[in-house]
């Protein structure tokens, strides 16, 4: 039961859809928290919209929705709203979908095909505004054969196109009366999922009631509320004391309640890295001898240690190091004297207080993290510091998304990213010239035609070693042209009351804590005896 209802993991690019939000107490805590039938989560963000076809869920990780896949503890994609995985054309251009018999959304309504391709096809249709239609840029045609039949024809072969079936499915019967941007199914959807909406508190909590008729079973745990807690060392506290019953939490909070009996910690490995971008409009950051120095510069062995408490891996491209995907030999050591070097040979002399400049020019550059983000401040200043001792001044600043945005173009940024379950699904979105200032995709506007082809070459072919070749030559040009400085993957970190029989965790996107994490699967959990 278990392996059928999993949500999975997140795309693309990092900050998409989530909001910074105040922090305040969930309410109504000790009958929330009264038997184990009840969870209080904290979470440091919520989503913008509620809604599929503005890209929430787009990944399978909603507990209101369901889409015809969904992935398992093992990122394996399963059956749900589907009956069976796909059947495939020799040519891999047509995947057929037979649907699970007497599914019903959560007002009694039935599933059926039309809704399928209701959501699909607007989803797709330019005038709606979704985080997910570039990531459908293979579909052709959506249809329905009959009502439990769903036909996708697409453009060329897609390797990976099986798993952005997890996109979450809605009812045409209500989303589609609707103006899909601002209509009211925004805030109050309804879908085949484990749970129901009963409330949101914008900037506090989402409350979510057990849907008694889910077709996976009725959920054991009745009420979750995902309370929104932006600081860290709230949510420990809160957690502490037990206002909150789990959290996301950062390694150095997570290690203070090691000697808890009552609580235990889960660590789940992800995609997640942390990265500076290095914006190709600017003098300093988009000279290829920066970013090149400041590549061989950086510590990242001493990042993962100190700032993850090791809850982590040194970063050297997109792809984590233990990842099938990982080019092999890309493995960079720390050398100082080989930046020095670089930047020597480029022309940048060392100046006043030990700063190179050439024609005039400093070699400094600002650096942005988001506020309040204690991991992503300290690797801010780790790099700063590591790229002072090869001569070049960074100054770091904390600010809000809002301040960010509008200055990504020109300024450096702290910035996350990474999707699992495929390297298309992450990378193309991050490095693809045609999507430079597509809001947070390619945020540094990297511009590499070597690395475009190679990217394509990875969307449009079936043939497994082709695939592997081009993303091995993704990582490897930009190790030679890097447009970002990649710092360290992390560990995500939770720690949760020990109450429950059930929990496991995936590997992660970067997009976590809210929808990822060791409540994935909420809906299988059973009460300790």
């Amino acid at each position: 039961m278990a392996g059928r209802r999993i949500r999975g993991a997140a795309a693309g690019a990092v900050m998409l859809g989530m909001t910074v939000a105040a922090c305040s107490a969930p309410g109504g805590g000790a009958e929330n928290r009264s038997s184990a039938e009840s969870v209080v989560i904290g979470v440091a963000s919520e989503p913008d919209t509620l809604s599929p076809l503005l890209g929430y869920g787009k990944d399978g990780n909603s507990k209101l929705f369901d889409g015809l896949l969904a992935r398992n503890a093992d990122m394996e994609l399963v059956p749900a709203l589907a009956s069976a995985l796909p059947e495939v054309s020799d040519d891999g251009l047509t995947y057929t979908y037979s649907l699970r018999p007497g599914v019903e959304f959560s007002d009694g309504e039935p599933l059926s095909a039309a809704d399928v391709v209701f959501t699909y096809r607007t989803v797709l249709d330019e005038k709606t505004n979704s985080t997910a239609r570039s990531e459908l840029d293979a579909v052709e045609e959506v249809r329905a054969e009959g009502d439990a039949k769903v036909v996708f024809r697409l453009a060329y072969p897609y390797a990976p196109f099986a798993g952005r079936t997890v996109l979450p499915i809605v009812p045409e019967h209500i989303a589609g009366r609707q103006d899909p941007n601002t209509g009211s199914f925004n805030t109050e959807p309804v879908g085949t999922g484990p749970y129901v909406l009963s409330s949101w508190r914008k900037g506090e909590k989402l409350t979510f009631k057990a849907n008694p008729d889910y077709w996976g079973g009725a959920p054991e745990v009745k009420t979750l509320t995902m309370a929104v807690v932006q600081d860290d060392d709230v949510r420990a506290t809160r957690l502490r004391s037990g206002d909150l019953d789990g959290a996301i939490l950062p390694p150095n909070l997570v290690a203070t309640f090691k000697d808890d009996d009552t609580r235990k910690t889960y660590r789940a490995t992800s995609y997640d890295n942390r990265t500076v971008t290095l914006p190709t409009a600017g003098k300093v950051t988009g000279d290829r001898a920066i970013r090149q120095a400041l590549d061989m510069a950086v510590d990242r062995a001493a990042m993962v240690d100190k700032i993850l408490d090791g809850a982590g891996r040194p970063a050297y491209g997109p792809v984590p190091v233990d990842d099938p995907w990982f080019a092999p030999d890309l493995e960079r050591a720390h050398d100082l004297g080989r930046a020095r070097a670089v930047l020597d040979d480029a022309g940048w002399k060392t100046g006043a207080e030990g700063i190179r400049n050439r024609d005039g020019r400093r070699a400094a550059f600002t650096l942005l993290y988001p506020s309040g983000d204690k991991v992503r401040q300290d690797h801010a200043l780790a790099y700063a510091s590591d790229a002072k001792k090869v001569g070049i001044d960074v100054t770091v600043e904390s600010a809000t998304w809002e301040v960010i945005e509008p200055r990504m173009k020109d300024d450096a940024v702290l910035a996350g990213f990474g999707s699992t379950g495929d390297p298309d699904f992450g990378l193309y979105t991050m490095l693809h010239s045609t999507l430079a200032g597509d809001g947070f995709n390619n945020m540094g506007r990297y511009d590499n035609p070597a690395v475009d082809r190679a990217l394509d070459t990875g969307r449009r072919t079936q043939e497994p070693a082709a695939r592997k070749a081009a993303y091995d030559t993704v990582q490897r040009e930009l190790v030679k042209n890097p447009g970002y400085t990649f710092l360290t993957h992390i560990d995500h970190l939770y720690v949760l009351a020990d109450r429950w029989d059930g929990l496991t965790t995936q590997t992660e996107p970067h997009e976590h804590g809210f929808a990822s994490g060791p409540w994935w699967n909420v809906e299988d959990w059973k009460a300790k005896e």
